[in-house]
């Protein structure tokens, strides 16, 4: 047994004014007292003067791919064991930055499952190879479906996958595949979100293009990732399909947490000729551009009431590093979210989605010592979020 005690504490839905003295006994927390609660005698106690909160969570991993352009499409090439490797060092990185818990939406081969609760590794949630029509978007994982997609659900159930990824839209990894069209009917994704729930998993939908997005809508998918709504003529959202989106309970991962310092370099130019071509239909000059109405976005979606949930697609070349989900909340609390909705986003809304609510994401009794302290007051600024004094995963200590 052994606790950490901070001068501050975030307990994934609020700030506690006395700070915490966390208890851990092996993996579990026993105890969240005051900061200044006495101690049994012998028990091994850190202090700290910063403020300690529940692990982070990157809703939007692939562990697969190395953060290098074109990692995720040269994967077919590698083998078990240097997919093993790459997941490995994918791991690691999250766990340096203060993620415990990672939900890998595409991997090959059901690689990320075998890694589900490594060793003093982030918890993984898997989906496994992501549903897609043949040919479609990231076909090369595995997961084409030509046909019975209540079967395909049933096999990624008998391979031991926590969530379904369907692809309702091309995507940008796969040229060759409809950005801005759909990938499978409606009736089929309803068919897939049905047998999903029935075997009692949760299912997510990529949808980059508003049609994908409207047939998610449509089919009851638990959340939407990306939400682009892109059209021939760039992004369209309205109101009336914010609102619809509201009222059906869906969570929402727009997918950024970005490293913009490499925004400079994606140019029409330097882009993939799908991207080039439609950021030129939307009118961006700039990728900065481009993501200024994501930001706005953010905003929007907190207008209407919808869920948000924080991932980075993370391993999907250099802009966005394994690692990165902290960056989701400066980048929240810049659109309008007040500190403690952004962080419960990362942290107790991130284990909600991913259907760990009372298993992590939370500094309480009986949930996973997931943990990590940060040398500053998070309540007044966000300086060092993605600097962790010290990371905790199931009770084991990293840093």
């Amino acid at each position: 047994m052994y606790a950490i005690r901070a001068d501050h504490a975030f307990d994934g839905t609020r700030f506690l004014s006395d700070g915490a003295t966390v208890i851990i006994d092996g993996e579990v927390i026993v105890g969240v007292e005051p900061a200044r609660c006495e101690l049994p005698d012998g028990v091994d106690v850190a202090v700290h003067s910063g403020t300690v909160l529940p692990g982070l969570i990157d809703c939007h991993t692939h562990l697969i791919a190395d953060a290098t352009f074109g990692g995720l499409e040269r994967t077919p090439a590698l083998s078990d064991d240097q997919l093993d490797a790459v997941i490995m060092e994918s791991l690691r990185a999250h766990a340096a930055a203060g993620v415990t818990t990672v939900r890998d939406l595409g991997d090959r081969g059901y690689r990320t499952v075998a890694f589900r609760e490594h060793p003093g590794l982030p918890r993984v949630v898997a989906a496994g190879p992501p549903l897609t029509t043949p040919s479609g978007h990231c076909h090369f994982l595995g997961g084409e479906v030509d046909g019975d997609v209540v079967r395909a659900v049933a096999d990624h159930h008998d391979h031991g996958v926590e969530v379904i990824k369907i692809m309702a839209s091309g995507g940008f990894a796969t040229p060759e595949s409809d950005q801005l069209g759909a990938q499978f009917s409606v009736a089929d994704l309803t068919a897939i979100v049905e047998a999903g729930h029935a075997a009692g998993l949760p299912v997510v939908a990529h949808a980059h293009s508003l049609v994908g997005a409207r047939n998610a809508v449509a089919a009851g998918v638990d959340g939407i990732e990306h939400f682009t709504c892109l059209t021939d003529t760039g992004p369209q959202i309205d109101d009336r399909f914010l609102e619809q989106v509201a009222a059906a309970g869906i969570a929402v991962d727009l997918t950024m947490g970005n490293d913009r310092a490499w925004h400079s370099a994606l140019t029409p130019a330097t882009l993939p000729p799908p991207m080039a071509k439609l950021m030129r239909l939307g009118g961006f000059d700039s990728f900065d551009a481009f993501y200024a109405v994501r930001l706005d976005l953010l905003s929007d979606l907190r207008r209407h009431g919808i869920r948000v949930v924080a991932g980075v697609d993370s391993g999907m070349g250099p802009i966005k590093p394994h690692g990165s989900v902290w960056r989701t909340v400066g980048e929240m609390t810049g659109a309008g979210f007040p500190v403690t909705e952004a962080l419960a986003t990362v942290t107790s809304g991130a284990a909600d989605a991913c259907g760990l609510a009372g298993t992590t994401g939370r500094l309480a009794v009986g949930c996973s010592a997931d943990l990590l302290v940060i040398d500053h007051d998070l309540s007044e600024t966000l300086d060092g979020l993605g600097r962790p004094r010290q990371v905790v995963i199931r009770g084991t200590r990293l840093v």
